[in-house]
């Protein structure tokens, strides 16, 4: 009994000790990790790669409240620099809409817009160069005609009048000079009818080149006035289709991309329109004084008219005089 007691001892002895190895190396298995080796260099360590980063999920919870703070600060900065990003695309938008001046949007345009606002500023400087010179020649010719007319209003015949007007170069002048001229071609002849007649063709025909040539220029006026404002339309609709197609490029209808173009085209029919009311107006102005100084020419005409039956009657009674005095001598 004793000795299977014994054996019994040794047995149990021998299990424990095997239990308590086993344990222990496990122990130090599960420790070796946490510890670095000891017989890695120090040079080694500090070029070996980082670990990698574990990621967000499997931070422990007293990392989380610091994780998520940056990340906060973070959309705060977001949201606070799109409002500066929408003001600054609203400067920018606005100071391109502050240099649409009349000078820049005519560089900006097209070239047939371009062509068509050169052409309507071009018929203005016509149109005020017409209506300076127009207006000075009317005036001249009005003043020097009044006062010939002031001059031969108590003259008795035709050289009288030549005589008073002298040199000087009007209208009266040229029907007084047209009226001595077919006096002297008609010499000899009996018939005064013929002679008025034939003298008062000749007043009609100088009467109408004196229109023909005091109008000189308000055909031109009339032309600029009529068409300018279509000039102008033609300018406008060329340059809304090259809006249209620079829209249908950028596929935007954004006011910052289509209202340069508009006002461009837009710019043409004011030019057009600025061309053509004053045009309008001028032309008007002169029909007015026109028609006031072919009265005066007309009226000139009767006063040539008037001193050449004069003449004719005068040499009539100093014919029918003459030959009254010889029927009794004899």
């Amino acid at each position: 009994m004793n000795i299977l007691t014994t054996r019994a001892t040794l047995v149990a002895l021998s299990v424990l000790t095997l239990v308590a190895l086993t344990a222990s190396s496990s122990a130090q298995q599960q420790m070796a990790p946490a510890a670095p080796a000891p017989s890695t260099p120090v040079a080694q360590q500090q070029t070996a790669p980082a670990a990698p980063q574990p990621p967000a999920e499997a931070t422990t919870p007293a990392q989380s409240p610091s994780a998520a703070a940056p990340v906060a600060s973070q959309g705060t900065q977001d949201v606070s620099a799109a409002p500066a990003e929408g003001e600054g695309k609203k400067s920018a938008t606005i100071a391109g809409l502050k240099e649409l001046s009349p000078w820049v949007m005519f560089w900006n345009a097209d070239i047939v817009v371009k062509a068509v606002m050169i052409g309507l500023a071009f018929a203005s400087l016509v149109t005020w160069t017409v209506f300076i010179a127009k207006m000075i020649e009317l005036t001249v010719v009005q003043r020097k005609l009044r006062a010939a007319l002031a001059k031969i209003s108590d003259v008795r015949s035709l050289a009288e009048a030549q005589f008073a007007l002298g040199a000087k170069g009007s209208v009266l002048s040229t029907l007084i000079a047209a009226a001595m001229r077919e006096g002297r071609l008609s010499a000899g002849i009996s018939s005064d009818a013929g002679i008025k007649e034939r003298a008062a063709s000749s007043f009609a025909e100088i009467v109408r080149a004196e229109g023909r040539r005091i109008r000189v220029g308000m055909g031109l006026l009339a032309t600029i006035g009529a068409t300018s404002p279509f000039v102008g339309l033609f300018g406008t609709v060329w340059g809304i289709m090259n809006s249209f197609i620079g829209i249908s490029k950028s596929q935007t209808t954004n006011l910052a991309v289509v209202a340069p173009g508009i006002a461009e085209a837009l710019l043409a029919t004011a030019i057009g329109l600025v061309a053509a009311i004053p045009a309008v107006i001028i032309y008007n102005h002169f029909s007015r004084v026109t028609k006031g100084y072919l009265e005066l020419v007309g009226r000139a005409s009767g006063a040539a008219a008037r001193l050449l039956s004069r003449d004719l009657d005068r040499t009539n009674v100093s014919m029918t005089g003459g030959a009254h005095s010889r029927t009794a001598a004899e």
